[in-house]
């Protein structure tokens, strides 16, 4: 047994090395923290794609004419039009995968996330270094194609992944196979008859044709929509960027780093570039003087600003504010904090607001998403979050903020979350449920019931204070 432990450690090891030489970014992640790494094998993913989750019931007909439909338009969904949805992430999963044959792995970086973002609202996104609150950020920009789900933005479809429906095919035909099995089987030791084994094995075959073909056809809907996104469309969603030392290219000026998208996007004329460079840095701050300068020369603040100004001079209407203040000191923050805030509130924007301090996000964001190894554990609104902290790792979170008052900071109690003796998920499996109106959290029915507890508790607790 010793032996095979080993042997497994050494095969690890050695498809990282892989990895080192193919993604060095997603390696030093790796050894950074404490990623979800297993066999790519997909023995664990058939509780994924049971007959309940499959898309065509048996006795459902699947004309050909409106596959050919599906797949000639990309995919768009009024009722987010209709409902101000900006973005809408469904069941966004973003596997790395590194190694080759038997010492094929993958990282679960992101696992089955879901949540919605509504026009001029500023949604949080919460977690500790690693939890995949990035890699989510980055895959909605499509700095990394998708491993499975998709992503809407203004009711389009601006990236998509096919894993969940190759792997749909793929159990549907183990399926199939283990259904004749037992029908042979049954038949062979009298069970049923002739006519009564060809009638289900018939209505088999076709329940999974019927998957196999509407699976096939969303994959070349899901390839058409990746290579068929709107430029345009792709260039209102900008990132700010975690790092304002290694996100700015030393060789170039400012000018030329915040001008960049701009001539991508096929605009030369110098002059307009300029005075929009310009109008950029005025906004956040900055002055033309600064142009002609190189990053070295700026402190860490004037840096994160003129990061700012890259996005902002393509006229976003979504913003992704990847941890913009983790980097810079306390009294730097809050002016970056507050140009946020207004620039949000003078250009109409929507943004992402990528953070692991909770008492930051508390005062910028409308709604609160906590994020803990790669899924979503509890989605709030700001106020409702720190009334009713449900999930122990939320608990935790919140404990870890520091109070002002020096009489109460050394009374306060640090709370470790340790999922191994804070949950029994060995039966009953999870689910993300909405608890109270707006008020979602991954939980099983046991915990739901005990949630429902706390939240009456708190609300006596909060009563008597107020009296």
């Amino acid at each position: 047994m010793l032996e095979n432990e080993n042997l497994h450690d050494e095969k690890l090891e050695s498809s990282k090395k892989s990895l080192l030489a193919e993604q060095p970014e997603v390696y030093q992640d790796i050894q950074e923290n404490n990623f979800n790494i297993s066999k790519d094998d997909g023995d664990n993913d058939e509780h994924e794609h049971s007959i309940e989750n499959a898309d065509v019931k048996v006795n459902e007909e699947i004309h050909d004419e409106k596959l050919e439909e599906i797949k000639r338009k990309c995919k768009f969904k009024q009722e987010y039009v209709d409902n101000k949805v900006i973005l809408s992430v469904n069941h966004l999963k973003q596997y790395f995968f590194f190694g080759k044959g038997a010492n094929k792995y993958k990282l679960k970086a992101v696992h089955d996330v879901s949540f919605q973002i509504h026009e001029g609202e500023c949604f949080g996104l919460v977690g500790e270094s690693g939890c995949g609150k990035t890699t989510t950020g980055r895959s909605i920009i499509r700095l990394y194609n998708i491993t499975s789900g998709s992503i809407y933005y203004k009711g389009y479809r601006i990236g998509a992944g096919s894993r969940w429906n190759e792997k749909e095919i793929k159990y549907t035909k183990i399926r199939l196979k283990r259904k004749l099995t037992e029908l042979a089987t049954s038949l062979k030791e009298g069970k049923i008859s002739q006519e009564e084994y060809d009638k289900e094995a018939n209505s088999a075959k076709e329940h999974a044709n019927n998957i196999i073909k509407v699976q096939k056809a969303k994959i070349k809907q899901i390839k058409h929509d990746n290579t068929h996104v709107d430029p345009k469309l792709m260039q209102e969603i900008q990132m700010i960027f975690q790092d304002p030392i290694d996100s700015l290219d030393p060789r170039m000026t400012v000018e030329t780093i915040i001008s960049e998208g701009l001539q991508i996007q096929g605009h030369h004329n110098r002059a307009e570039n300029h005075k929009k460079v310009v109008e950029a840095l005025e906004k956040v701050g900055l002055i033309e003087d600064y142009t002609n300068r190189y990053p070295h020369e700026f402190s860490g603040g004037q840096r994160q600003r003129i990061g700012i100004a890259r996005a902002l001079v393509m006229n976003p209407k979504f913003l992704i504010c990847d941890e913009p203040i983790s980097a810079l000191d306390v009294s730097i923050r809050a002016q970056i904090i507050n140009l946020l805030n207004d620039l949000k509130e003078e250009m109409g924007l929507s943004l992402l607001f990528i953070a692991h301090d909770l008492s930051v996000v508390k005062y910028f964001c409308d709604r609160i998403a906590v994020m803990y190894f790669g899924e979503m554990v509890e989605l709030a609104t700001s106020d409702e979050l720190f009334k009713h902290p449900l999930h122990p790792y939320t608990k935790s979170l919140l404990s870890a903020i520091p109070k002002p008052n020096p009489l109460t900071e050394k009374d306060r109690i640090r709370i470790t979350y340790n999922p191994q003796e804070s949950h029994d998920y060995s039966v009953d499996k999870p689910k993300f449920v909405e608890i109270l109106p707006g008020h979602w959290i991954l939980a099983n029915n046991a915990e739901i019931e005990k949630y429902k507890e706390e939240i009456k508790e708190l609300d006596i607790k909060a009563s008597q204070e107020e009296k």
